[in-house]
């Protein structure tokens, strides 16, 4: 058995990488001329969800071999091998089972709910979203010019998360409110719903007639001992449930732009093969089926690691930031914090203040929507001694405020 490296550093700058090239634009909508304290090399990256960890081999593999055919052109899925590991795996992993004529694909969770948005919700009608919430939901729904309607979660005394169920039936309830967006497992809050809680919400989505798109694009990236139920197997047969998942968070793959995309409803799925450009870039399949056909094995390894950075953060921050509040992420690779007892009034907009105090890049709270002031979002993707240097500065120029 291979081992793993999860503690290389690679160097990611000059690759027209988004974490390295491209934070100025994203996360502060400036130009290259912004200047802070700290040199670009110089900043610990704990923003974007990607990882700082090498594309398994195995994949990198599959795609040098169809690079080694030497024509890239026009390409769709007409082999149902794809099919058949991406099943597979779902199957083995989630005993989640779905007919081959119900997939289709996209280059992204994002492009997919912007284009189902526009064909699910009519104009007057509204979107539903859990908050705090991934940004993209609410840009879904603006996009496409729907009302978003939010239901916020209620947060326990432990930092963790639960759906207000009465929230979300008085919500669900009003006839304008066509559509949820879900996040199971949830973003940010990294919660892995339970069986019960996705029982109590899919019968609310029943009862109303929604739709609901579910995104489980973090599926795969949980805690040992936790277990990710697909929605789809808990409404079986809902035919107004799309699923989306995708190997991009688990394998690192974002750059390849590609998802997976289940559509029950042969009306949905009519109106999506006509209006959707379904051509796939022959790199990205060859990634994304060796990804379910040999990644196991890196991921089991991942997994640890992953685990063991937010055991690192968790004692870490006990000891170093005891007025933190949050609890382990049951999922993602992300972790949500609330650091508002030691934010100073003049803090104002988050990543610019821990950038310039801390040499951090890290997403603050008000990039997801509500329920969020106070908050930051770790990415814990990287390896060990690049955390503990993020996590020991963040603490530094929190306590420096106290």
């Amino acid at each position: 058995m291979k081992i793993y490296d999860f503690d290389e550093i690679i160097d990611r700058r000059h690759t027209n990488a988004l974490n390295t090239d491209g934070f100025r634009s994203y996360i502060f909508h400036a130009d290259g001329g912004m200047r802070f304290p700290y040199e670009d090399g110089e900043f610990v990256r704990m923003w974007v969800a990607d990882m700082e960890f090498a594309t398994p081999d195995v994949i990198l593999d599959k795609i040098k071999e169809r690079l080694d055919r030497r024509i890239l052109g026009y390409t769709k899925l007409f082999d149902p091998s794809y099919y058949e590991a991406f099943a597979a795996w779902c199957s083995r992993r989630y005993g989640f089972t779905f007919p081959r004529e119900q997939l289709v694909t996209s280059p992204g969770v994002i492009p997919a709910l912007n284009e189902l948005v526009g064909y699910l919700c009519g104009p007057g009608e509204k979107v539903l979203i859990l908050t705090p919430s991934y940004a993209y939901f609410k840009h879904a729904a603006d996009y496409n010019g729907r009302e978003l309607v939010c239901s916020s979660l209620l947060r326990r005394e432990d930092g963790c998360y639960t759906m207000d169920l009465e929230d979300l039936q008085r919500k669900a309830a009003d006839p304008k409110t066509t559509l949820c967006i879900f996040c199971n497992p949830h973003n940010p809050t990294g919660r892995v719903w339970t069986r019960e809680e996705l029982e109590a919400f899919g019968r609310i989505c029943e009862e109303n007639g929604l739709w609901v798109i579910s995104d489980e694009i973090h599926c795969d990236l949980l805690r040992r001992g936790r277990r990710h139920t697909p929605l789809g197997k808990v409404l079986p047969d809902y035919e107004r449930l799309i699923t989306c998942m995708a190997p991009s968070k688990t394998f690192n793959l974002a750059g390849m732009m590609f998802s997976n995309v289940l559509i029950r409803s042969g009306q949905l799925l009519e109106t999506w093969k006509s209006r959707h450009y379904d051509f796939e870039n022959p790199l990205s399949i060859a990634a994304a089926q060796a990804a379910y056909t040999c990644g196991e094995e890196w991921l089991e390894q991942l997994t640890d690691y992953l685990d063991g950075n937010f055991a690192f953060m968790d004692t870490y921050f006990h000891r170093h930031l005891p007025k933190a509040r949050f609890c382990i992420s049951e999922a993602t690779y992300l972790a949500w914090v609330d650091v508002s007892a030691y934010l100073p009034e003049d803090a104002g907009f988050l990543p610019l203040y821990f950038a310039n105090g801390a040499g951090v890049l890290l997403e603050g709270g008000d990039m997801f929507v509500a329920d969020s002031d106070g908050y930051i979002r770790l990415n814990l993707a990287c390896p060990r001694r690049v955390l503990e240097t993020g996590l020991e500065r963040i603490c530094r120029l929190l306590n420096s405020e106290r």
